[in-house]
Parts: structure tokens; C-alpha cells; sequence
């Protein structure tokens, strides 16, 4: 489920889905970086749920577009003015998933790829040695040193009813990983970081540099 960092059995995903991020901070973070709302918006391997819902209240309405590897999206050239994809795509930087976002976003589109940052609760259920936690998010990885993306981190939570209902999700859904973040809980939620790159179509920023600007004039 890609909105979601996990996969989850089927009776956790509903659980999570309640819990992850009941604030909507990602959703905002996406709308500054777009903007999104009452534009053509095509989202990767998006279903329906808690998040998609938020997006529709928002005003972001979406072009749902199947995930693949390599990256195919049936839409036609220069027909977005955005693509998200929210943790399954982009699982690091190809050139030919790169050249197909930029065929269908129109010029001064945005491509907004969305990752776990770490540095938070929720890393402690994942392995510490991930891409998402090291090379990703460093000035030398992939998104950062030479693909145009910028990052901006979200500092979201999953927010539960009591602490005793995250142990017992935490234990359900990661078993000793689980039990042991969750022994570590002060209050009923987990901070979550979540990085979104974000990039111009092409790498290029439709807007002149001023100091480019100024230099001329």
C-alpha cells in the first residue's frame, strides 16, 4: 500500500491508516511544494484510503497511475502539472524513471517523491542499514547530488488512543522490533519523519535566479 511506509497484513492497515499522521502535515508539505489543489495531479500506486480522502478535502484531485519498473505512466506527454509518488516508486534515482516523469509533466511541473527520512520512532521498526535511513537523504545520495531534487522533511507522528493501543499495534504488526519501540513509549504516539524530494520538471526551476538577475541587469 503506497500510502502507507509499510507493508502490513491486511487487519494492520486500517489500524495504521488511523493513526499515521491524523494531523496532515504530508498533505500540506505536498500542497507548498506543488501547489496540488485544482491542478492535474497524476499519483503512483495510490489506493484508496485515510490519505486519498484528505487529498480529495483539499482540493487535490488525482490521475491514479499504476506502479512499474521500469516507470510507465499511461498519460500523455506534457498532460501533468505534478507526479507523487509516496514510497514504493523512485526506491532510489533511475535516469529512465526521471526522463518518463518529465515526458508527462508540463513545463514548470513539480515531481514530489516522498520517502521515510528516520531519525525518529519509526526507524527503530525498520532496519537501521535501509537506503531510505543513509544514502537517500546525504548530500552525496542520489536524489541530492546530481538528479535536481531538493528535500524537505515533515516531522509527522502516529498518534494512537493510549499507549497501550500503539504497544499493542506496534507488537502485532512488528513483533520484537515492535515490543521493543514500543517499551520505550513516554506517550501514545511515534515521531515520524518523512522526507519529500522534490524536483522541476527537467531539473529546472521555471524562475529565473536572481542572482543570475541581478548579474545581467
Amino acid at each position: 500500500m503506497s500510502d502507507l511506509p509499510f507493508e502490513l497484513e491486511a487487519p494492520l492497515v486500517p489500524r495504521l491508516r488511523a493513526a499515521a499522521d491524523v494531523e496532515g502535515k504530508l498533505v500540506r508539505a505536498l500542497e507548498a511544494l506543488g501547489p496540488l489543489a485544482g491542478r492535474g495531479v497524476g499519483f503512483v500506486d495510490l489506493p484508496d484510503g485515510v490519505l486519498r480522502d484528505r487529498l480529495d478535502a483539499a482540493g487535490i484531485s488525482s490521475v491514479r497511475l499504476p506502479l512499474s519498473s521500469p516507470l510507465v505512466l499511461d498519460v500523455p506527454d506534457e498532460s501533468l502539472d505534478a507526479v507523487v509518488t509516496l514510497w514504493t516508486a523512485f526506491r532510489g534515482v533511475a535516469a529512465p524513471d526521471l526522463d518518463e516523469a518529465d515526458r508527462v509533466l508540463r513545463p514548470g511541473g513539480r515531481l514530489l517523491v516522498v520517502h521515510d527520512y528516520g531519525r525518529d520512532d519509526v526507524s527503530g521498526l525498520r532496519d537501521p542499514q535501509s537506503p531510505e535511513y543513509r544514502v537517500w537523504s546525504r548530500r552525496e545520495g542520489p536524489f541530492l547530488a546530481s538528479a535536481g531534487f531538493k528535500i524537505r522533511v515533515v516531522h509527522c507522528f502516529w498518534t494512537f488512543a493510549s499507549i497501550e493501543e500503539a504497544q499493542a499495534f506496534l507488537a502485532d504488526g512488528f513483533g520484537e522490533a515492535g515490543e521493543a519501540v514500543g517499551a520505550g513509549l513516554k506517550r501514545p504516539r511515534l515521531s515520524w519523519n518523512v522526507a519529500v524530494y522534490h524536483r522541476w520538471r527537467a531539473g529546472l526551476s521555471p524562475e529565473p535566479d536572481p542572482a543570475l538577475a541581478a548579474a545581467a541587469g
